[in-house]
């Protein structure tokens, strides 16, 4: 167990048993506070359920823990007096206890020794022994043995390993950084980790603040009305289909919900994901005893859910096999703590002054505190999850000193902008193109705010807009 996470455990530990005067806490706070420790208790029983080989009761009692706390802590936000910190600080203990339960202590880190034995056939499991084990089984059945390469899915791998290689590696370094928050939804269920990368590499390439024209978001894509079905959606003014941990959650929800419709069929189930549920589970109705891969039942599917499956499975297998290929996924350790700020700063601040080799640290900061915009500076004393090596790059070069000045510079830099003219009035149009969100445009065009220019649109949260749409720049410039 790595020391970092040992210095959060005890931080965490520390919250759930100092002891509080209880006429410094308000009596609703106090009662939240007791439902905490409650559910933790539950947590705990359910993972002791698990290690007894109860699996059924475990995960009940964990999904029942779990949902109370989520609750609590939601109940928390609205409360005065009562701190939500504490809520996180415990729920991030105990899912990373039962990731050390299951995966030999490994905690925050990316395991490279000890625990279970690894798969020495693959250089990606040995490099994680917790995924040696049911990370491959669909149901008690090995995933290799499930996923079918025939030609759709070659195809797909010749495709992943030529020009959508980088898109692959870059997927791959993404999962890293966030799979402590990830991995243990899928590990729980008992849901292999290939179909999660898979997912995760086809929908966002692990960039958590994804949208696509449609209108789904976040590092597993969800729709809006989808997402709501399985816990997310806007709280307290964030959407939570950008938060890694909650999106993963919800996808094993989904697909839970999908293999009891489906009989445990993988192509189908991962067809339902991106062409619905209601379609997917009509063909297998439909279908009978042919194989989803059945030219009739291929005729009836979109294009994009026809190319969409076998570029899912393809990722996956590449996941289990990539020494086959001659295929080297990148050594990154995605050990994570907590950094707390010292002075106000952005995250695009950080990521200047961090500096780093290659593509330095902005997407692991923004992947890992989704909750924040990456240009708007966060308060001072802010605690952020960052990866194990960011602390003493911070210290030494985002305090104080020339690279510390040097950010706090480039940030104040502004594009230049052309001056509105009496010609153009004060509502202009503007064309809304590819990569394009409401903070953006609002950022380029001076127009106050998102929530000002979607006010002005007649939008209604999350916001969503897409590729050619008008918007009207009221009072912006």
């Amino acid at each position: 167990m790595r020391p970092s996470f040992l210095l959060v455990l005890c931080a965490a530990a520390a919250l759930l048993s100092a002891p509080v005067e209880a006429r410094r806490v308000p009596a609703n706070a106090q009662k939240l506070y007791d439902q905490l420790e409650a559910a933790s208790e539950q947590f705990r029983e359910g993972l002791a359920q698990l290690g007894r080989g109860e699996a059924v009761q475990g995960r009940e009692s964990i999904r029942e823990a779990s949902a109370t706390l989520l609750e609590s802590a939601r109940r928390c936000g609205d409360t005065r007096g009562c701190d939500t910190a504490r809520f996180l600080a415990a729920y991030d203990a105990l899912v990373q206890e039962g990731a050390g339960m299951a995966g030999g202590g490994e905690g925050f880190s990316t395991p490279t020794g000890g625990g279970r034995p690894a798969d020495e056939a693959s250089p990606v499991l040995g490099a994680m022994p917790a995924a040696a084990r049911p990370v491959a089984m669909l149901r008690g059945r090995d995933l290799r043995q499930v996923i079918e390469l025939n030609e759709p899915v070659k195809a797909a791998l010749a495709e992943w390993l030529t020009w959508m290689r980088p898109s692959l590696i870059t997927s791959w370094e993404n999962y890293q950084q966030m799979r402590f928050l990830m991995w243990p939804e899928y590990e729980q269920a008992g849901l292999p980790e290939a179909l999660l990368f898979g997912i995760l590499a086809k929908e966002s390439n692990g960039r958590v603040h994804a949208v696509s024209r449609a209108g789904a978001a976040g590092p597993l894509q969800f729709m809006p009305a989808t997402g709501a079905r399985f816990g997310l959606g806007w709280r307290e003014g964030f959407d939570t289909r950008y938060d890694p941990q909650l999106a993963a959650r919800a996808s094993v929800l989904y697909f839970n919900e999908r293999f009891a419709e489906l009989g445990d069929d993988l192509a189908f189930a991962v067809a339902a994901y991106n062409g619905g549920e209601g379609r997917a589970l009509r063909l297998k109705r439909a279908a009978g005893d042919k194989s989803f891969w059945d030219p009739s039942v291929q005729a009836q599917l979109p294009p994009e859910t026809r190319d969409y499956v076998p570029y899912v499975l393809a990722a996956a297998w590449l996941f289990l096999h990539p020494e086959e290929y001659g295929l080297e996924f990148p050594k990154v350790d995605g050990a994570a703590t907590v950094l707390r700020l010292e002075a106000p700063a952005s995250i695009y601040q950080l990521a200047i002054c961090l500096g780093g080799p290659r593509e330095g640290f902005f997407r692991a900061l923004r992947n890992l505190n989704p909750r924040y915009e990456p240009h708007v500076a966060i308060t001072a004393g802010t605690e952020l999850r960052v990866p194990v090596a960011v602390p003493p790059l911070y210290r030494e070069h985002c305090v104080s000193g020339p690279r510390a000045q040097q950010a706090v510079a480039l940030m104040a830099a502004s594009k230049p902008t052309v001056p509105a003219t009496a010609t153009r009035g004060p509502d202009r149009g503007y064309r809304v193109k590819s990569g394009d969100t409401l903070s953006s445009i609002s950022r380029r065009h001076g127009c106050g705010g998102a929530t000002a220019l979607a006010k002005a649109n007649g939008l209604r949260a999350p916001y969503v807009i897409r590729a050619g749409q008008r918007l009207r720049l009221v009072g912006c410039g």
